[in-house]
Order: structure tokens, then sequence, then C-alpha cells
């Protein structure tokens, strides 16, 4: 093996805290070898019986790091150096370096938490923060704690959180730097006009590069649609031996394989790349680097449920990482496709923090740590994405509603199945039917909705049959949708049948219904949909779904509002009276009118799910109000206020909310939040029995909202209240003054000659909180603001003393105030 590599330079500390240490961290810029080297040489200070584990963000990086570890042995691929991915493996009983990606690490470790064959687990390319490499690193430091102190972690990559990562491990955790062989990469700017379109601009610097230098160029894009896109454009442009390739995570293996190969062509390539090319790998022959300064990312909202995907400006170190692909085997250049003056933010947010987190949230559940704050974080879950995933997987019944920490049976079913957990949801449904149409279409359905192929029919029944008719015609998208299919089937025990529409359109719908129960959407007419998590959503007024009454809604863009549907099946009324016959009764409700201002009576069909429900239909003039049960039209006047979107509080109500405020942002916990969305969002739990009786929201307004809300706190907080923040204070003169809550801070308005003596500024909240004095003129106007009494006196004050003292004569202006007797009449004491 070659030793010419910057990794050999500190392969023997490496190996050394390796051996002497749990954990260990390896800093290796580009090009210096980590992934080729440490893992072999690791493996060679490892008994046989020991064997390694490497993780790879990407199946492609996985196979080809496979290939390239097992070619230096001298082997093929499945004896010492196996890999596994998911659908595929190549490994044996001599297999001691297995190269998997971070999502078979969680599955291992379900299986068996301590590893029980493993040496140690190698994190490479760490710095991506993919939600599984978090979760895995969780899992691990776990195991390793509770059951294999033995257990070794390496975490490497070119960039890492190091101070974060050394909080994690420890800081006696070795941290071993090494620089990389990375050649000269000179950069330039190229900013497009508004007027010029992105695709012609990019086209265009693409062939100022090829006339410029030579070499390969490898180009990154956003998505699959703008390397189409600029596929086309390139076309007529090019002269002939320039060959231009597509490179993206739903390529062919095969094809993403020989893109990435090391053989090397007589003609010049284009690559057009999304992120995939950013790390793990190196592209051979390209010498210049064409930079969109764009990225996709999925961003989850946890109020609506839906993931929207957003283009948007790269991170810096992202973009560092693309222009060194350019310099990885020769000096090289890259064209940025933005301003010099551009200011990108310094890295990408970790996946965990906009992410989709019910996969998180159900592995957790398995390995029985439903609360993440009892395991250790690079970063934690955020709180609210966490308990939103938790309400989705209660409403697939895969948490138990009493403790979401728990899985119910059907979770433990649904647990045997590698992939989300709605779509386990809909394998565990068709495992279980008799029918071999219903298990094939599953099968079909599951690997539409995990490839994505991208279409422009909304049709997703339609789009899928197409494209299956197509058979081999379709290209690759087609071959890897079958052999996804195929590997479904094959879990599932059976042969995959080729369906027909008329059997996909009666059996689909129903699988899907198992998946997505939030998903469902009624129509509003001419192509407007009421989405059952919330908000609106559209398809073009002429497509056929748009005439069906309800539709389950597989992929929207994930705006808050009318927000667009890309792919949806129609849902039979029958399909739903199936799987939620309690959806076909009909039920008296009250709801708020607000053209009406008023509340309204009527009886419903609703299907309701979790917290949330959606009404199907309505028959007006059937029930009364005041025939209601009180806590239905109490129920209806909290929606009827969220609708309004805020409550009328008195001055002194807001006096209340100041000081809760205030130790909340002082102490925090267990003083609440009192911001008003949160206070609406906690209407039942602190209002709702004071509604009962009511009918109109006037009357809840005279209501005492100030003294509810502090009645529904424990005793011990409102005790502790008065003496945390009280009202009033006694100041120097004898007078007490109130303090206002009302704004940022506490104000202490207070007349100057009342002060006199005092030498400290006053404080609240156990002396941690200063007032902020204002101190008043004799006509009650501010003339000094201050935290500072002590140093006011000593300064400041001579200043407002000689401004003064001519202006209201009958009152003191004594030369020492900080020993002077303190009034609030005109003249002191005697």
């Amino acid at each position: 093996m070659s030793g010419t590599l910057p990794i050999e330079t500190v392969l023997p500390a490496l190996r050394s805290a390796v051996a002497a240490n749990a954990n260990c961290l390896l800093v290796a810029q580009p090009g210096a070898g980590k992934t080729t080297r440490v893992p072999l040489a690791l493996l060679e200070d490892t008994p046989p019986s020991g064997r390694w584990l490497l993780l790879e963000p990407r199946r492609v990086a996985a196979r080809l790091a496979a290939a390239f570890l097992a070619d230096q042995l001298g082997e093929s691929v499945g004896n010492t150096v196996g890999y596994r991915v998911r659908g595929d493996s190549k490994t044996s009983s001599q297999t001691r370096l297995e190269v998997v990606t971070q999502g078979i690490l969680i599955r291992m470790l379900q299986d068996d938490p301590t590893l029980s064959d493993v040496t140690g687990v190698i994190f490479d390319e760490f710095h991506e923060r993919s939600l599984d490499a978090d979760l895995g690193l969780t899992l691990m430091i776990e195991a390793q704690q509770v059951l294999r102190e033995d257990l070794k972690i390496l975490i490497m990559s070119a960039t890492l959180d190091t101070r974060a990562l050394l909080d994690l491990l420890g800081p006696e955790t070795p941290l071993i730097e090494c620089p990389g062989r990375q050649w000269p990469v000179t950069t330039f700017y190229r900013n497009a006009s508004l007027q010029t379109p992105p695709v012609t601009h990019q086209a265009n610097v693409i062939i100022e590069a090829l006339a410029a230098h030579d070499g390969d160029i490898l180009v990154f894009l956003p998505g699959q649609r703008e390397i189409r896109e600029l596929h086309n454009a390139l076309a007529s442009r090019l002269a002939e031996g320039i060959e231009v390739s597509p490179l993206y995570g739903q390529l062919p293996l095969a094809q993403q394989q020989e893109v990435l190969s090391a053989s090397r062509q007589s003609c010049r390539r284009i690559i057009l790349s999304t992120a995939i090319a950013e790390s793990s790998v190196t592209v051979p022959g390209v010498r210049i680097v064409v930079d969109s300064g764009r990225e996709r990312v999925p961003i989850y909202q946890p109020r609506s449920g839906l993931t929207r995907l957003t283009t948007r400006l790269v991170n810096r170190a992202s973009a560092d990482q693309r222009r060194g692909r350019a310099g990885r085997e020769a000096a090289g250049f890259c064209y940025r496709l933005w301003s010099e003056e551009t200011v990108l933010a310094s890295h990408r947010e970790p996946e965990i923090q906009q992410s989709d987190l019910a996969g998180l949230v159900f592995e957790l559940a398995r390995w029985g740590a439903g609360d993440p704050d009892s395991l250790n974080w690079v970063t934690p879950p955020p709180p609210g994405a966490f308990r939103s995933s938790q309400e989705q997987l209660q409403m697939l019944e895969l948490l138990q509603h009493q403790d979401a920490s728990q899985l119910t049976p059907l979770g433990r079913q649904c647990a045997r199945w590698p992939t989300h957990p709605r779509l386990a949801r809909l394998l565990e449904f068709a495992d279980k039917q008799d029918s071999l149409d219903c298990k094939g279409i599953a099968c079909w359905l599951l690997s539409w909705l995990e490839e994505r192929p991208e279409s422009s029919e909304p049709d997703a029944l339609g789009a899928l049959a197409a494209m299956i008719k197509a058979g081999q015609s379709a290209g690759h998208r087609q071959r890897r949708l079958e052999q996804t299919a195929r590997q479904w089937a094959q879990r599932l025990r059976i042969s995959l049948p080729q369906p027909n529409m008329t059997t996909m359109q009666s059996v689909a719908p129903m699988l899907l219904l198992q998946a997505y129960p939030d998903r469902i959407a009624l129509s509003q007419g001419e192509g407007r949909y009421k989405l059952f998590s919330g908000g609106q959503a559209s398809l073009p007024q002429q497509h056929p779904l748009s005439q069906s009454l309800l539709l389950l809604a597989l992929e929207l863009d994930g705006q808050p509002s009318n927000a667009r549907i890309f792919s949806a099946v129609s849902l039979p009324e029958a399909t739903l009276a199936h799987q939620y016959p309690e959806s076909m009764h009909w039920v008296p409700q009250a709801f708020w009118d607000e053209s009406a201002e008023r509340l309204v009576a009527n009886e419903c069909r609703r299907l309701r799910l979790g917290h949330r429900e959606l009404t199907l239909a309505t028959r007006p003039g059937t029930v009364s109000v005041s025939s209601l049960p009180a806590d239905t039209v109490a129920n209806a006047l909290l929606q009827g206020l969220r609708r309004r979107g805020f409550l009328r509080w008195s001055d002194a109500d807001r006096q209340l909310l100041g000081r809760l405020r205030l130790l909340h942002n002082t102490v925090g916990d267990p003083w609440p939040e009192v911001e008003e969305t949160l206070l609406l969002e906690s209407l039942e739990q602190w209002l709702a029995p004071h509604v009962v009786g009511l009918h109109r929201l006037d009357q809840v307004d005279r209501l005492p909202l100030g003294k509810i809300l502090l009645e529904s706190l424990d005793w011990s907080l409102q005790d502790a209240l008065n003496k945390l923040t009280p009202t009033h204070i006694k100041v120097p003169s004898g007078s007490n003054i109130s303090i206002d809550y009302s704004g940022d801070e506490p104000i202490l308005a207070v007349k100057l000659q009342e002060m006199f003596g005092q030498g400290e500024t006053p404080a609240i909240v156990a002396g941690r909180v200063p007032l902020l004095v204002h101190l008043l003129s004799p006509a009650r106007r501010p003339v000094q603001v201050t935290r500072d009494l002590a140093g006011f006196w000593q300064t400041s004050y001579f200043d407002v003393r000689k401004d003064l003292r001519g202006r209201y004569p009958k009152h003191p202006w004594p030369e020492d105030p900080a020993t002077a007797v303190a009034t609030a009449k005109t003249k002191p004491r005697q």
C-alpha cells in the first residue's frame, strides 16, 4: 500500500490513540486518505475475531469505498472487506471490515445493542450531520456506556465541530489532525445579471471554462430538474467529443459508478451533479468546478406535519468542499456563480434541526428511551418537532396514547420493516391480507414512495401505472422502481405481480390510507382542498383528480397556505368509511361563526385523529346551541377565541403577564411561557372550566383572565410570585412605588427626592434582576434613566441638580444625595 498519502504521517498516533481510548476524533483535510487508509490500519491492530464497521452517508459511497479497500488488499469485495446497504450486501464469514450506510448501523444496534462481534465503528464524513448519523452516534454512546465499555468509536471528517463533540465524548478524547493533499485552486466569481435566466448563465460559464482550461468539469446543481434543464441547454452548444453525464442519488448504481470510475476516456466530460459529489467520493479527471451556489433541502414544519423543499444559498463549508473537488488530482479552477461579496452561512444545520423526526422518535421508542433528554446528543432534537412526531405516530397507532415513549403492539410489529414508520404501517397491513394483488400493489406503492421518481403528473396511480406498463422503455427510473419493488416482494415472500389499473385503483387508496390518514384533503370546489393537517392546497382545476371529493395528498410543496399538490390519489368515501366508520355518523356540534359573530349549531360528519379533526359534511337547522352539552359549547367558544387570535387582557392582567414572562426568561422552569400564541394553544388547560355556561365571546372577555391564569399555576408558584416579583417596592421616603412590568424589563418610576440615601439599585427575583430606575422631576417627568444608582449620585446628579433646583426651589437638592434624607414632600422632615 502506498505510503505517500498525508494520513500516513499521523497513523501511528491515531493507532495508539484508538488502542488506548474508547473514543477518538480525526480531522483530516480533503485528499489526506482517511477513508482509504485508516480502516485497514485499524484492522491490522485488531485480533482476527474482531471486526470494524465503516459508516458512509450514501449507498454509492459505501459500495465504492468497499471496492477500493478490497482492491488494496488484492481481494474481491465480500472477503475481508464487504458492504451492506439496504437491499444489497456482499459479505461472508471472512468479512472483518464492513462498509455500511448509517441507517444500517441503527438496525444493527436495535437487533443487538451490544454489537457483540464488533470491535469499533468509524463514522466517516460526520460533518454532513445526517439524522441517521446523529442518532447512530447517540445510540452507540449509550451502548458503550451501559453495555460495552470496550466498544470503540472513531469520528472523522474534513470539517468537524470539535468543541461540540468533545463536550459530548469528554475533553480527554484524543483529537488527531492531519493536513490534506490539495492542489491550488484558482477561484473566479461569475454573478448572473437579473435579465439572464440561470440555466443560460450556467451554460455560458461552462462554455467559458471549457475554452480556458483543460480537464473535466464538475457542475454542482440543486436537483434533478436543474440537471435536466442544463443538459438540454448544453446539447446544441457543445463540440463533438464532449460528453455530458448526470450524477444524482436516484441514478442506477452502475451508472453512478461509471461516472465515478477511475477509468479514463478520450473525450472530455461535463458532470452535472447534485450534492452527492460534494464529499465522500473523488470524481477522477475533474480539474474545473462550476458551482451554482444552490442546494435543495427539506424543511419539516411541525405544525402542519409537512416537509417543504427549499432551494437556498449553499453554506460556506459546503462551498469550500465543492471548490476542493477541482484540486484533488492537480491544480484546478472553480467558477462560483455568485458575487464575491455574497455572505454565506458558515455551516450546514444538522439535519436533526430541520427534518421530520418520526423515524427518530420511533427508533428511540424501540430502544426504550422515549425521552430524548435521557440520552447524549451532539445536537438534541427540537422539542416542538419531537412532540409533533410523537403525535403523528400516536395518530398512526404506533405509539401508546398514555405513554408516548412506548410502542403499541402494532408499532412493535411494524419495527421489522426497514423503512419510515408510515410505510411500515402500510406494509404491515398488506402482509396481513390474503390477497396477492394487495401485497404486490403494496410493493409497487412502497417503491414509488421511496424512490420518488420525478413526474409532472399529479395522479400518482396513473403515473405509477404508466411507468409499470412502459417497462424497459421507461429507462433507468423504471428499472430502479421495479428493482426496489422486487426487494420488498422478497421480504413479503411473494413473486411481484404486474397489477392492472382497475385493481390498483380499488386497492391502493386503502393501502395508502394506512400510511397517510393525516393527508386526507376535502374538496372546496374549483381544485381547492382543505387539508386534514390544516391549511389549504390546490390542484389544477382542469385536472380530472380535482373532481374528487376526497384526496390523499401524498406530496405537497409544504407551503403553510395554498400549498400545491404534486402527487395524490382519489379516496373513495367507502374506503374512508371502512377504515374509519365513525366518520359516517352525524353528530351535533357548535362552532363560532365569524361573519355572524356568534355560536352556531348544526350536525356534521367528521373525522377525528389525535387532536385534529376534519369536518366532512354538515347538516344545518337540525339542532340549537341551547340543546348541546355545556362542554361542547365551551369547546366551540375556545375555538372561536383561537380563530379571533387574541385575548382581552386588562392592564392589571398585562402586569401579571410581564411578571411571569420575566420569571420564565430569568429562572426558566417551572415558570411557564406566557406568550399569547402559546396561551391560545393551551386554553383547555387553564381557561376551559371557566367558559362553561357562556355563549358569547364578549362574556369571555369580561372574565378575570389574569386571576384565572394565576390560579392555574401550582400553589407554590403563586406563593413565590409576590416574593420574586413584587407589584410594589418600598423606597427610602417610605412610599410604596409600583413596578411596571409591561415592557421588556421592569421599571421603577419614582421622584428623585424619594431615593436620597439609596446606594444600591433596587433588584428583584432574589437580587438577580436590577430595576431600570426612571428618576422623575417634581413634575413627574423623567430626568434620568439608570441601572446604576450609586454611579448617578456620584456623577450625573450634579448636572440634574444644577438644571432643576432653580425651577423647583421648594424641593431639596442636597450637595450629598447619598446621605441626604429622602422625602416625598417639598421639605425634608426635621
